[in-house]
């Protein structure tokens, strides 16, 4: 039924201003401000955030960037002033440098989360 309508996803945040600091001055992507909210654009796709006035932050990972070269991305992050979190979770354990490593144990990919102001669970995710 929808496999050919124009899709994009959207979750909250608590302000729009902070999004925006983090989204285009942090990450560097391609922001623009409507009325609504944040329309964010990534390899010609749509994100869209929004101002909710009792934002929870999601629990779970709601923006995956996916990279060539983990360990340069997560050293840009840091360069930027991007905390990661080190989950420490049964097999996932995180390195020194916040990166879960699951190519070398066969157990998925490697990948590093951190969080949006807001609180939003964001990865990068080596291909």
């Amino acid at each position: 039924m929808f496999k050919n309508t124009e899709a994009f996803s959207s979750y909250s945040v608590d302000s729009i201003e902070e999004a925006l600091r983090f989204y285009k001055d942090k990450l560097g992507l391609v922001v623009a401000t409507t009325k609504e909210g944040l329309e964010i654009t990534l390899d010609g796709r749509r994100l869209f955030l929004y101002q909710k006035p009792n934002h929870t932050p999601a629990s779970f990972t709601v923006l995956n960037f996916v990279v060539n070269d983990i360990d340069a991305a997560v050293k840009e992050l840091e360069t930027v002033g991007v905390t990661l979190e080190k989950y420490d979770m049964n097999e996932m354990r995180a390195d020194e440098k916040g990166i879960y490593r699951g190519s070398s144990t066969g157990n998925g990919p490697d990948i590093a989360w951190f969080t949006d102001p807001a609180g939003n669970i964001l990865s990068v995710i080596q291909k």
